[in-house]
């Protein structure tokens, strides 16, 4: 269960660390931001708008440190 709204699909640009099929993206400022609450707890479904050309789907989780820090780690389907 998320605190966060699920939206249908929006686009939010954001910088990201790729690994192979894994991504890692650093929320800057979130409390200022509520994008990524959406993926708390086992997380949910994600779309990369035309990475590599393509649309692709993967599964995002957000973890919150005990400092505040925010990350959210993405694997492609």
């Amino acid at each position: 269960m998320s605190d966060g709204v699920r939206a249908k699909r929006s686009k939010t640009p954001v910088g990201y660390r790729r690994s192979g099929d894994t991504f890692v993206i650093n929320v800057m400022s979130p409390d200022n931001k509520t994008w990524w609450r959406n993926f708390l707890g086992e997380g949910g479904p994600i779309t990369f708008l035309k990475l590599d050309g393509a649309d692709r789907t993967g599964h995002a989780v957000a973890d919150r440190d005990e400092a505040g820090r925010v990350k959210v780690t993405i694997n492609l389907d």
